[in-house]
C-alpha cells in the first residue's frame, strides 16, 4: 500500500530524513514514533507530496509520488498536526468542498457526513463558520473531511492531540474499521500507550534514521513500548 524507499530529505547542511524505508501494508495501522525533530512530519509531508526529496522513492499503492502525484493524492488523505481549515467557510461548506474535490457524489456524502458527524457530536455545528470552532471541534472535522472519499491509505500527524476521550475511542474504531476493509494507516503519535494498544506495527526514527521497527511484538519484546523507545533514546 506505501513502500518508502531510501528517502532522504535536507534542509541546508541537515538530513531531517535519512535513507529512510518503510514498508505499510493493507489492513495495518502503522505507527510512527519519534521525539519531537525526529523527521516523523517531514516523512510524512513527503508521502503526501508537500516537500520534495532529494533521495529515493515513494510509492502508493503502485504509483509514484513523483512520477504520478495527482493518481497517488487520490487514494490518501492527510491529516496534519494543526489542521489549518477555511475559517471563512461553515462546517458543511467545507465538507461539500472536500467531497466535490474528491468527486463523492451527492447521496454518499450526505450518508458518511451524517455518520461522521453523529459519532463525534459536530452535527449541529455544522452550519457554524471553522473560525467559531475549538481546536478539537477543528480536528473532528479533519477527521470527518478525510474519512469522505474512503481512501486506501489515510495518514495523520498526532491525530489524537486535541480530542476529548470520547473522541479519541471513536476515531480509533474507525482507524480500525478502516483497516479491517483493506485500508491502511500511517500515524505518527506521542502517546505510546496508544500506539501500543492499537497498532499492528512500529516505527522508531531519531534525527533522521530508523533505530527499530517491526510488529509490536517484535519491538517491544517483553518490555513496554515506552520502556523500549526511552532505552532506544538513551543510546
Amino acid at each position: 500500500m506505501l513502500r518508502i524507499e531510501n528517502l532522504t530529505k535536507t534542509y541546508g547542511d541537515k538530513k531531517a530524513v535519512d535513507n529512510l524505508s518503510l514498508h505499510i501494508h493493507a489492513g495495518e495501522i502503522y505507527g510512527f514514533i519519534g521525539h519531537n525533530g525526529a523527521g516523523k512530519t517531514t516523512t510524512l509531508k513527503c508521502v503526501v507530496g508537500i516537500l520534495g526529496f532529494e533521495q529515493g522513492e515513494i510509492f502508493i499503492n503502485g504509483s509514484s509520488v513523483k512520477a504520478s502525484p495527482v493518481e497517488c493524492k487520490k487514494q490518501i488523505a492527510y491529516i496534519p498536526d494543526n489542521p489549518d481549515l477555511y475559517d471563512y467557510m461553515s462546517g458543511i461548506k467545507y465538507l461539500n468542498f472536500v467531497a466535490d474535490i474528491f468527486g463523492v457524489d451527492s447521496e454518499t456524502r450526505q450518508e458518511r457526513i451524517r455518520k461522521y458527524a453523529d459519532a463525534f457530536e459536530l452535527t449541529k455545528d455544522l452550519a457554524q463558520p471553522i473560525s467559531s470552532y475549538s481546536h478539537g471541534m477543528k480536528q473532528k472535522l479533519a477527521v470527518i473531511a478525510a474519512w469522505l472519499h474512503a481512501p486506501k491509505m489515510i495518514i495523520m500527524d498526532e491525530p489524537f492531540v486535541g480530542l476529548d476521550p470520547k473522541a479519541a475511542f471513536i476515531l480509533k474504531e474507525m482507524m480500525r474499521e478502516h483497516c479491517n476493509q483493506g485500508g491502511a494507516i500511517f500515524f505518527s503519535t506521542h502517546v505510546l500507550e496508544v500506539a501500543e494498544k492499537l497498532c499492528d506495527k512500529v516505527a522508531i526514527i531519531k534525527q533522521g534514521k530508523l533505530i527499530q521497527s517491526g510488529t509490536m511484538e517484535e519491538v517491544r519484546g517483553n518490555e513496554s513500548l515506552e520502556e523500549v523507545f526511552l532505552e532506544l533514546e538513551a543510546e
